[in-house]
């Protein structure tokens, strides 16, 4: 396990995902061992779902859209921080708005978002380790994965146009590159604790994609197959990449050669 920055964005982090469909979304990533947590209509329709590791929370909208969302009991002083670093935000929350949400957009066109809301009402961190904060030996055991369907949730990944300067964005909101690689491009895995992004410096992908791995990807493909799933494009006969009803991308690899 390595050892992580501790966050300065909020307490809590997940993956925020439009849908024109709640219900349809739902029963999509509960094929994929999701659950829901809780639900309301307020100040959207809204689902929070978990596989014990990430959290999303799955809003309703038409128009296809992800971040990366933190959650802060004190949202203004986080915000007030990222102003002196000299972080622009996209939207601000105005001083009459009842939850006070605030938008970045990093330089490569990943959304970030901050809600002003504390644990105490309900979001909080799902339990479950992702491959930053497991033992490295249970990677390769299954049994020691939270979501058995998919695996273990590596990275949110992106593709940048210059892997030091998106490394320098994301050092301002308090990341560390965990792990820096030169090859097949060049790739960093960063952290802030609680979240996990994939800095790619490629044109071999051109969207966000949520990331899983595992040991056994090969047994957990053909059963999602079985079972009827839809919508995806083989990587090999051990990796596949899933096209969600929302239009987000999920990449399911195998772990290790």
């Amino acid at each position: 396990m390595l050892n992580l920055p501790k966050p300065i964005l909020g307490e809590t982090s997940a993956l925020t995902i439009t849908t024109p469909d709640l219900e349809q979304s739902l029963a999509y990533y509960k094929k994929l061992g999701f659950s829901e947590l809780f639900r309301a209509d307020w100040p959207f329709p809204w689902i929070q779902i978990t596989d014990g590791a990430l959290l999303i929370m799955l809003r309703k909208e038409d128009k296809p859209y992800i971040a990366l969302t933190y959650y802060a009991g004190e949202v203004d002083k986080v915000v007030a921080m990222l102003d002196e670093k000299g972080i622009a935000f996209t939207q601000r929350a105005k001083e009459t708005d009842m939850l006070k949400r605030y938008l970045i957009r990093s330089p490569d066109g990943l959304n970030i978002s901050l809600v002003g809301m504390s644990p105490e009402m309900g979001f909080k961190q799902p339990p479950g380790p992702t491959m930053l904060n497991m033992p490295q030996p249970d990677f390769f055991n299954p049994d020691k994965y939270v979501n058995k369907v998919c695996g273990l949730f590596g990275e949110f990944a992106h593709p940048v146009a210059d892997l030091e300067k998106a490394i320098e964005f994301w050092q301002l909101l308090g990341f560390t590159a965990v792990s820096k690689f030169s090859a097949p491009y060049p790739w960093a895995i960063l952290s802030d604790g609680l979240s996990v992004v994939g800095a790619h410096q490629t044109k071999e992908f051109s969207v966000p994609a949520i990331t899983f791995f595992a040991a056994d990807m090969k047994e957990k493909i053909a059963k999602l197959k079985a079972e009827g799933l839809t919508n995806y494009t083989d990587k090999g006969e051990s990796s596949m990449v899933l096209k969600t009803p929302e239009q987000q991308t999920i990449n399911l690899f195998k772990l290790g050669m």
